[in-house]
């Protein structure tokens, strides 16, 4: 259950958080100003974090770089392991190293969030596959 918080704002920013919660489906400034502050605290505790939004709802991302859950999901499917990994992954993406390792400290932080991406990911992967798959038959 969420606790209760009164806080103050400068209208002029009271007004632009209630315009983006009025843009925003369904969103209202409560649910808009907790999603911003977590989002910044995530970011402040994980510098080089950003989020993106998409068709998928909000994720982590890396700054100007693939989603955290694109750098998990070549981890864990690469062969490679131990830093060997970390090398391939930085190759094959087009990363330095240590942005590797910031994806790999979020991750840790927030392991059944990127999880679920992955498996989301997944799921969205293997529909279209099967709706392709289905189309081919049509026209053969």
């Amino acid at each position: 259950m969420s606790s209760p918080l009164s806080i103050r704002f400068e209208p002029a920013l009271l007004e632009r958080l209630r315009r983006r919660a009025q843009a925003t489906a369904g969103g209202s400034v409560s649910t808009l100003a907790q999603t911003l502050i977590d989002e910044g605290l995530r970011m402040a505790e994980h510098p080089g974090i950003a989020f993106k939004a998409g068709t998928s709802g909000r994720r982590a991302a890396l700054v100007n770089g693939p989603d955290v859950w694109e750098v998990v999901k070549f981890l864990h499917e690469v062969d490679e392991r131990g830093p060997a990994a970390v090398s391939a992954a930085a190759e094959v993406l087009g990363l330095p190293e240590a942005r590797v390792h910031t994806a790999m400290r979020y991750f840790a932080d927030y392991e059944a969030e990127i999880e679920a991406e992955i498996e989301a990911a997944d799921a969205a992967s293997a529909a279209a596959e099967q709706a392709w798959a289905a189309e081919q038959r049509l026209l053969a």
